[in-house]
């Protein structure tokens, strides 16, 4: 059988190991910073793990704060495609807010370096790059528009606006992670002290919120 693959070109094959040794680079710096801290990341140890001397780093990255916004932008959009992929497939209900919380966790279990860049800001003096704000962008109004959704749909009767809403949301899910990362972080997820509130806090909000929520008493 004659092997129909094309054979690529000197541009697209130095393109490709370019693309190659960027996600080694990305890789290394992730687990350095799981390793010794997200403000800890140094170049010479990641250039070191990955096979090459420093100065050859900065044809990929030229400075801390590039590989920083990098790592920003991956983990963002990392994150986006996770909750949007449960906002799909779970629509505007409270199994689909419970799974958002879920995830939120998860996310920052299986990922406590990104979590830490992405949302604790960690880093003195880092400010994310445009590409990084604009995936963070499309997160807020994937998570908005779920709300407003849920909110037309009745399912959630919030009396507050879907940004509103949704920002108390993340604040609740962000206590949650927060706190179990700090006390309990070898536990895995609906566990501990504060991972086990998770349906707890959903419980609270649909009394609150829901369609069949109690309704207030009257003298």
């Amino acid at each position: 059988m004659e092997d129909t693959k094309r054979i690529l070109t000197p541009k697209e094959r130095q393109q490709r190991n370019h693309q190659e040794m960027t996600e080694l680079i990305l890789n290394a710096a992730r687990a350095v910073m799981r390793e010794q801290g997200v403000s800890a990341l140094n170049l010479q140890e990641v250039a070191r793990r990955v096979g090459m001397r420093a100065p050859s780093l900065y044809n990929y990255f030229p400075s801390k704060l590039a590989l920083y916004e990098a790592l920003f932008a991956m983990g963002m959009k990392m994150y986006r495609e996770r909750m949007e992929a449960d906002i799909s497939q779970y629509g505007a209900s409270w199994e689909g807010i419970q799974r958002m919380m879920e995830g939120y966790l998860s996310f920052a279990l299986e990922n406590p370096e990104l979590y830490q860049l992405l949302f604790e800001r960690p880093v003195p003096g880092f400010v994310p790059s445009a590409d990084g704000l604009e995936e963070s962008a499309k997160l807020i109004a994937s998570g908005q528009r779920a709300a407003s959704e849920a909110m037309i749909a009745g399912a959630l009767q919030s009396p507050f606006s879907p940004e509103v809403t949704m920002n108390l949301v993340i604040a609740l899910m962000h206590g949650v992670a927060s706190q179990h990362l700090a006390n309990e972080p070898e536990l895995p997820l609906s566990s501990g002290r504060f991972g086990s509130l998770i349906p707890i806090i959903i419980e609270l909000l649909r009394n609150a919120w829901g369609q069949d929520r109690k309704p207030e008493k009257t003298e």
